[in-house]
Parts: structure tokens; sequence; C-alpha cells
């Protein structure tokens, strides 16, 4: 059973994902306020968060931040429908995925069980493949660690980014196609005018820098995907 923590003050909305998500196999504590949230969500006890934006006495952006300041734990944030400066906010600051309000439960559900899928396996990796190692000029990932350095540096990378950097280094000097990276990185099939394969690339692209020559290791490839250069 996947433990999960709702932070939200719709209380009726809570009660409602609280009885589908439980007869889903899910473990569900609510907290109504960003404050009481956060404490929960830095008890280490959960496997993923559904946080909103609009909080009181904290906001959930707020909130985001203080999160990931200390933990990694997967976050999907519930943003107003149309409102894209909220998602991509979202997304900058570190959240995994992101859904619009009214959400369809079962779309809720479905990217759930994709971060799970990611967080579980990651897991389940066993210390004979922890000495594997990719390298592409000065980065350097280690899967079995879930760790990247970059000219020997640790880089602070969201779980997502990691993902998303395990397709593109795994097919250095190829260009990966965004639906692929949305299969492979999130989880999930590429949904029409989902933009959050940009934004964590966009995120991901600025932690890496630029090469010798200056130009960004991971390069665009206008209407198919990303690329990133080999060293």
């Amino acid at each position: 059973m996947s433990r999960l923590l709702l932070i939200d003050d719709d209380v009726e909305l809570c009660e409602m994902l609280v009885e589908y998500l439980t007869s889903e196999d899910f473990s569900v504590d609510c907290a109504h306020e960003g404050l009481g949230g956060t404490q929960l969500a830095l008890s280490g006890k959960y496997d993923v968060i559904i946080l909103d934006v609009m909080l009181p006495n904290l906001g959930g952006f707020e909130v985001l931040q203080r999160i990931r300041a200390v933990s990694k734990v997967p976050i999907l944030m519930l943003t107003a429908r149309g409102d894209d400066i909220d998602r991509i906010i979202g997304l900058e600051m570190g959240s995994d995925d992101y859904l619009p309000k009214p959400c369809n439960p079962r779309e809720l559900l479905a990217r759930l069980r994709a971060i799970l899928r990611r967080t579980q396996s990651d897991r389940g990796l066993t210390e004979t493949n922890q000495s594997e190692t990719y390298r592409s000029g000065d980065i350097e990932m280690t899967p079995g660690l879930r760790r990247v350095c970059k000219a020997g540096e640790i880089l602070a990378l969201t779980s997502t980014e990691y993902n998303l950097l395990e397709v593109l280094i795994r097919n250095v000097g190829h260009v990966v196609s965004k639906e692929t990276l949305s299969e492979q990185g999130l989880g999930r099939k590429l949904a029409r005018y989902d933009r959050s394969i940009d934004m964590h690339i966009s995120k991901l692209r600025r932690k890496l820098g630029s090469g010798s020559d200056d130009e960004p290791l991971i390069q665009t490839v206008r209407g198919i995907g990303y690329q990133l250069v080999g060293g």
C-alpha cells in the first residue's frame, strides 16, 4: 500500500479523493493548510504528495520550496484550470507533475501510479549495478546511486530531472523525441499541449550549464525533441 499525503483546503474534494484512492490501495492522510502540510510532508513517511497551489497560511509554492530544500519526495501539484503560469512555476520549482482542477480521479490515479512506478523501480536497484556509470564530457551518472556529477561536483536534481537526463545520456549524441522522454522519463504518454517535458528540460539545461563552446549541453531539435551533446 502506497502512502500518500494530500494537501488541499477543499475538504469535500479531499473526502472524495480519500475514498477513491483508498479503494485503489493507497493509504491517504490529509492536511488542509500549508504549515501543517509541510510538517507532515517532511516527516519522511510518504511515498508521494499531492499539493494544491492555493492554501491557507502558507501557499503551495512556498510549501513546495520548503519540501524541495530537504526532500526529493515526488510531488504532483493541483493547479487552477488553464493557469499556465502556476504550472510553469511549479515545474520550475521542482514538482514532478501537475494536474488542473477540477481533475478526473482516474487521470490523477494514472499519474500517481506513473510516478510511483519510477520511484519504486529506483528503489529496486541492487548493488550489482551500483558501479555502472554513464559519461558524457564532464557529466558522470551512476544509476545505482541515483547520482549525477558535473566536473566532480554532485548536482541536485529532482527525481524527474534525473529520469529525463538518464534517457538522454543513454542516447547521447542522438535525438530523443518528446514522446520517448515522456514515456520513459515521466512514465506516461505525451498528451497534446503538455509542456511538462519542455519545463523540466529547461530547468535541467540550466543546472548542466554549457559545454566548452558555450553552447547548451542539451540542444533542442525543433519539432522532434532534445539531444544531449556528446563530450
